[in-house]
């Protein structure tokens, strides 16, 4: 009776299991529905590149409009 005493003033209360097993459910939950949607978009690529080739911007990666911004930085 003692080591049961004992732990429950060790323990947090029940509704913090509660909480976390709700957690667990829903994560079990979202996961079995991201499994079944399968991949979103399977084999996307910039249009342009060859596969296998590095990844590089097609406009050489600038941001135009930004004229004045020359002194930062």
């Amino acid at each position: 009776m003692y080591v049961v005493r004992r732990l429950s003033s060790v323990l947090p209360a029940k509704p913090v299991f509660g909480f976390v097993a709700l957690l667990v459910v829903l994560f079990v939950c979202a996961y079995a529905a991201g499994a079944a949607a399968g991949p979103v978009a399977p084999g996307i690529r910039p249009g342009g590149q060859t596969p296998g080739a590095p990844q590089q911007p097609s406009d050489g990666g600038g941001m135009g409009g930004m004229s004045g911004m020359g002194g930062m930085g």
